[in-house]
């Protein structure tokens, strides 16, 4: 049976079109190569859109490439790190079936910090071994398990920055759990509790700010240490309206912040943004909950990823 020439020509670009998808998008020719934990794809992506290192795991909650080269990853059962090889030479898994691990995060001891929701919340630090040395106990003010916490992460004083989601807080913890200090994220200027901005990551800057993105309110701002917006951005400000349930954020050396649009189902996935608020950087491809930008045009980004 013979078919139409133009049909047949159409249904082959109808295939391999989704090859030739150009995943990155900068305007200023920005290229970045960047590690993803997320729902469909958990890995490096090449600053070409290749796949580099592929865990070939899905679902993934949080992680980074080491210093050493390893790759630490968090899941919700489970916390491993691979090394160059794709071996596993570390794994903490959840000490209670009803428990979900939610950060994964190496320390500059050694040691790495992990979160645990469930019944008794809490921050652990665990050795190289993966025994538990350090327990400090949360306050999610929730008992609904996965909406206690998300991506906690250690200050240079040795205290804990943690969001917890229904509270619509950010805490600081001192390493026996007295919470110390108190950001509230349920701003009456934005809907208060209904407008559901949920804080999800929350970094430390180097000049002392906190940078907390919104979740489901679809913001991103950044509090000076009274808690006070001093810079903020939601939809509003963009006609492609990037931010779909962003999660994961990184603070760029240059200043520029990049965001994770975890809830979109197409369009931007992840996007950068400079100070003046104009994005200057997008990727469609991969879903990501977090992830981790390793180098820009060639350059490895200098500094750490996180505060």
């Amino acid at each position: 049976m013979k078919t139409n020439p133009i049909l047949r020509l159409s249904l082959f670009l109808f295939l391999i079109a989704p090859l030739f998808v150009i995943a990155q998008k900068s305007a200023s020719g920005i290229s970045h190569s960047f590690f993803i934990a997320g729902p469909q794809f958990t890995g490096i992506i090449g600053e070409s859109g290749e796949i580099v290192w592929d865990s070939k795991k899905r679902g993934a909650r949080d992680g980074y490439v080491l210093k050493n080269g390893n790759i630490l990853i968090c899941w919700g059962n489970e916390v491993r790190e691979y090394n160059k090889k794709k071996e596993i030479v570390l794994s903490y898994k959840k000490s209670e079936k009803s428990m979900e691990l939610g950060t994964a995060v190496r320390l500059s001891n050694g040691r790495t910090m992990i979160t645990e929701s469930g019944t008794k919340p809490r921050i652990v630090e665990i050795n190289k071994k993966g025994k538990v040395v350090k327990s400090t106990p949360l306050q999610p003010e929730t008992e609904r398990t996965h909406m206690q916490t998300r991506m906690a992460r250690k200050l240079k004083n040795g205290n804990y920055l943690v969001p917890h989601l229904l509270a619509f807080a950010v805490k600081e913890y001192e390493p026996d759990g007295t919470v110390v200090n108190t950001f509230s994220t349920d701003y009456k200027e934005f809907g208060g509790r209904d407008a559901k901005t949920w804080p999800f990551t929350a970094i430390r800057t180097k000049n002392g700010n906190t940078l907390v993105t919104l979740t489901q309110g679809n913001r991103v701002v950044e509090l000076d240490a009274d808690g006070k917006i001093i810079w903020e951005i939601d939809n509003s400000l963009f006609e492609e309206k990037p931010l779909v349930d962003p999660c994961g954020a990184q603070r760029l050396p240059n200043g520029n912040t990049v965001i994770t649009s975890y809830g979109a189902k197409k369009g931007i996935k992840i996007f950068e943004v400079n100070p003046d608020k104009k994005i200057v950087w997008t990727y469609n491809n991969y879903k990501a909950h977090h992830f981790q930008i390793l180098t820009t045009n060639g350059k490895p980004i200098k500094g750490k990823p996180l505060k």
